[in-house]
């Protein structure tokens, strides 16, 4: 994917690419679906950036016996990095437990997929993606040991400015 500038200074077309990872998840997402959101066991986070018009979902299931994340789907509306941020996320999370998942942070995915500055924002949909996610999933939980009830509703949506 390349996208090109024109230099101001000597009026000659820039070429800038996207890193090798980039390109790699975003020609072959990872984990691209979606989990039944009512599922009890099942947490949904729905998070966006207006100013570029990304927009991210992730759902992860958890295994009530081990607190692991077992499986986990993304759908995202954005840019090569924001779906590549998405993917790498995905592969990231499974098998680990909400509180290492938890404390994933940007900063470790943009290292990862070497991304520049201007698209930090992508990783930091991600990061907050699996947060609102996990979010969703205890609040699934609480609700469940409070009422009782075997499904509920509750995706959490949050957007960045």
């Amino acid at each position: 994917i390349l996208s090109r500038v024109t230099s101001p200074l000597s009026l000659r077309p820039l070429t800038r690419a996207y890193h090798e990872k980039v390109i790699d998840h975003y020609e072959r997402p990872r984990n691209v679906g979606s989990l039944p959101r009512n599922d009890i066991d099942v947490g949904t986070g729905l998070v966006g950036a207006p100013a570029c018009g990304d927009v991210m979902k992730l759902q992860i299931r958890v295994d009530e016996q081990s607190g692991k994340i077992v499986d986990v789907k993304f759908k995202t509306f954005g840019c090569g990095s924001a779906i590549a941020s998405s993917s790498y996320m995905t592969e990231r999370v499974r098998g680990m437990s909400l509180e290492e998942a938890s404390k994933i942070r940007n900063t470790e995915i943009a290292k990862e997929l070497c991304l520049p500055p201007v698209k930090l924002h992508c990783s930091m949909l991600a990061e907050d993606a699996i947060k609102s996610a996990i979010k969703d999933y205890k609040s699934k939980r609480a609700m469940l040991s409070t009422h009782g009830s075997t499904q509920h509703n509750t995706a959490q949506t949050e957007v960045r400015s």
